[in-house]
């Protein structure tokens, strides 16, 4: 094998596709990333093999071939290059190392033979359908924080996908919740999404794809059948297996009869919160929400350091209610809103709240209450 071609590009595609490939492996081969040169591209293929990314860059191929080199390696030598420069990669008659050539830079790595790497077997897919890259980033970034790490709920650990009937309109949505809390986030189902299985696509897969729809003229073709995913963004194809559980009906935790209204300033809000929690000792700390006629008192006692209070003026004109959030997961929930007035909608001290952003009504937040 012997290919020439330009760093910016070829460092652009082993970003993409490095980023899958663990930095501790049992498996030497899971560590090194697949170089396939022919026509006038070098395609390369990086999996951990639950997930996998390939990516096709144009490359001058003066011969074909392909082979396998540490993944992270590669990245780290083409990023030290110099910007501009023209990158030969060549492969020894005997195919066990190959040379990266850079201006007067020189880079032997061992190769570990084609033959070796795993191919994660996507079989067919049951169901096709296209998304702008804007639509399907707002469904991952709406609802990713809230995914579990708990491995002991394994079916938490992902963004459960689905399609919903919304007033005779169907709606594809996104979920997720750690029990705790619950985000939702809907758009107009695209065609060829009805009748769709609902799958849960794992928290690696969701980081990877966030960073990868980042440029908002490219549509993304989805694929997916009750296994696995894939979804084709530009030159980029990654195929993904599922979370194979069962997601929990979440529609049983979103409450119906909240009629405590709380309108207040997003930004003051989250800039009073993230204040008051300094003076506790973790992030989890409850904040201690005191809202009355016109105003919300906000306050965190630790028995250690001290206490803290912030007042602010916000519209409401219920019952006076105290209740506590965890401190963190507030400002998860804030950050995530775009509108400048945040909506509550609460019962008691003891029961979830509802959290609306007032400028995007395809939003949901659900907090469960600390005691304080």
């Amino acid at each position: 094998m012997r290919v020439i071609l330009e760093r910016s590009n070829l460092l652009k595609s082993l970003n993409h596709v490095h980023r899958v490939v663990e930095r501790r492996n049992t498996i030497p081969i899971l560590s090194n990333v697949l170089l396939s040169a022919e026509g006038a591209t070098l395609e390369m293929k990086a999996t951990d093999l639950d997930l996998e990314v390939t990516e096709a860059t144009p490359a001058k191929v003066e011969r074909g071939g392909a082979t396998t080199v540490p993944a992270h390696l590669l990245y780290d030598i083409v990023r030290k290059l110099a910007d501009g420069a023209e990158v030969m990669l060549k492969t020894d008659e005997d195919g066990n190392a190959m040379t990266v050539t850079s201006g007067r830079s020189s880079f032997r790595l061992q190769c570990l033979p084609q033959s070796d790497f795993p191919a994660l077997s996507a079989g067919s897919f049951s169901h096709i359908f296209r998304l702008d890259s804007v639509a399907l980033k707002g469904l991952i970034e709406k609802t990713q924080f809230a995914i579990s790490t708990e491995e002991t709920r394994y079916y938490l650990n992902g963004i459960y996908l689905h399609t919903h009937d919304a007033d005779g309109k169907l709606k594809l949505r996104s979920v997720a919740t750690d029990g705790h809390r619950l985000a939702r986030a809907e758009i107009d189902a695209p065609a060829g999404s009805e009748g769709m299985p609902g799958i849960i696509i794992p928290r690696k897969t969701v980081s990877e794809l966030q960073k990868l729809v980042d440029d908002p003229d490219v549509a993304v073709t989805t694929e997916l059948s009750d296994t696995k995913i894939r979804f084709t963004i530009g030159s980029v194809v990654l195929t993904s297996k599922l979370i194979d559980g069962t997601f929990p009906d979440y529609q049983r935790v979103i409450p119906t009869g909240n009629d405590k209204k709380l309108i207040i300033d997003r930004q003051s809000f989250a800039a009073a919160v993230d204040r008051v929690s300094t003076i506790s000792s973790e992030r989890g700390r409850a904040v201690k929400l005191s809202i009355g006629e016109g105003q919300v008192t906000l306050a965190v006692n630790n028995p250690d350091s001290g206490s803290a209070t912030e007042e602010l003026a916000a519209d409401y004109s219920s019952d006076a209610i105290e209740i506590g959030f965890n401190a963190k997961y507030l400002l998860d929930v804030a950050a995530q809103l775009t509108g400048t007035e945040a909506k509550f909608m609460l019962a008691d001290a003891g029961s979830p709240t509802l959290i609306h952003d007032m400028a995007d009504e395809t939003t949901l937040y659900v907090l469960m209450p600390m005691r304080v």
